[in-house]
């Protein structure tokens, strides 16, 4: 009985002992449609996550001073708000310490109000209606240009650079085309007064006929086409264009601004006829930084960079850096860090207003050439 009483206060001690030292866990949750249209899109985001996750864990990357293990819990929500509320309360759930996501505006909007409601911080890098920081949600933040900027600059473009004189516009009544299309019509009718928009047309996000809206369009003879959407839907759009000879310049937000655009346009694409632009941008003196990030993205996943995959991989990292500030990662304590963060990226450096949008956002327009993503300018 002597043995057994002495054996087992060093048991328990030997367990607080192991436990005292076992790493911390830290959980990122990141979200976007890694199923549905715009999958290529979510699959892009997630592995940049995931590229960043194993990028902290790697430098064995601490939290005031301690050891820390960095997780990612990946969720799709398919581009579906409904579904996106689910994950969100799900990675509620689940104790994340914090959310990078949403791709879409449509999701990232009604998940914020969870993400909220828990306290959780949210970084999107991708979401650009501007109804998301408009909310006043303090936990609701984003690495890129909202839809203000982005229509209103593309506006501006379509009648002082590319002269257009006619403009029609599609829509495809989510939360981020009719935004973005909306903000187009503003942009270009300050630019030139006199603009004429001869035609406003819908069509949905898993449209794949367009025949009667471009009959439609074609009637009225525009100089170029705007459309809120994305790729999968502005790809098909724009093939069915060539078939009917509609010869408008077609112009876009940067959910069409993808490397897979040329795959889904085919022969529709043109030469040069497609301008459109990603809610970010790097200047000359940041682009080995990017080329660089892409380049290892190739070696890592075997394919390229598709869209935002380089926003995904600064929000991971500047939410890990606001932790790192608060020496803590618990999200009532790193929160206010992350409002006042300073975090030089690929991206370029991020650091936010006081509604959670970036400071200095920038824009870059590109065009395809020979099949290819041409780069055109950087807007700031």
């Amino acid at each position: 009985m002597l043995f057994k009483t002495k054996f087992i206060p060093l048991a328990i001690a030997l367990a607080f002992a192991g436990s005292a030292g076992a790493q911390e866990v830290v959980k990122i949750g990141h979200v976007g449609p890694v199923s549905g249209a715009s999958a290529h899109l979510g699959k892009d985001n997630e592995q940049a996550a995931k590229m960043a996750i194993d990028d902290l864990n790697a430098k064995g990357v601490k939290i005031n001073g301690k050891a820390v293990k960095w997780v990612l819990v990946p969720e799709d929500d398919g581009a579906d708000p409904k579904q996106g509320t689910a994950v969100a309360q799900k990675l509620v759930d689940a104790k994340v310490n914090g959310v990078i996501g949403h791709l879409n505006s449509g999701t990232t909007v009604p998940a914020s109000k969870i993400y909220f409601d828990a306290g959780i911080p949210q970084i999107s890098p991708a979401a650009t209606t501007p109804q998301y920081t408009k909310q006043n949600f303090n936990t609701a933040f984003r690495v890129v240009a909202n839809d203000n900027k982005l229509g209103g600059t593309l506006g501006a473009y379509a009648v002082q650079k590319l002269n257009a004189k006619k403009i029609a516009i599609i829509d495809d009544r989510t939360a981020y085309g009719q935004g973005v299309a909306e903000e187009f019509v503003k942009g270009a009718k300050k630019a030139l007064p006199g603009v004429q928009i001869v035609g406003k047309e819908f069509t949905n996000a898993n449209a794949t006929d367009f025949n009667a809206i471009l009959t439609s369009i074609k009637a009225k003879n525009p100089d170029l086409v705007f459309f809120g959407g994305m790729d999968s839907v502005g790809g098909p759009m724009l093939r069915q264009m060539k078939a009917l000879g509609i010869k408008a310049k077609f112009m876009a937000g940067d959910g069409v601004c993808t490397e897979a655009l040329p795959r889904l346009a085919g022969d529709g694409i043109g030469e040069g006829q497609v301008t459109c632009a990603e809610a970010g941008g790097v200047t000359a003196d940041q682009q080995k930084g990017m080329d660089d990030f892409r380049a290892r993205y190739k070696q890592k996943f075997n394919m390229d960079v598709q869209l935002y995959a380089p926003y995904v991989y600064d929000a991971v990292m500047t939410m890990a850096t606001a932790m790192q500030d608060a020496k803590s990662a618990e999200p009532a304590k790193y929160l206010p860090y992350l409002a006042k963060v300073k975090y030089q990226g690929v991206t370029g450096l991020i650091t936010f207003d006081p509604h959670g949008d970036i400071k200095d956002g920038a824009l870059t327009l590109f065009t395809y050439k020979g099949g290819k993503k041409t780069k055109m300018e950087v807007v700031k």
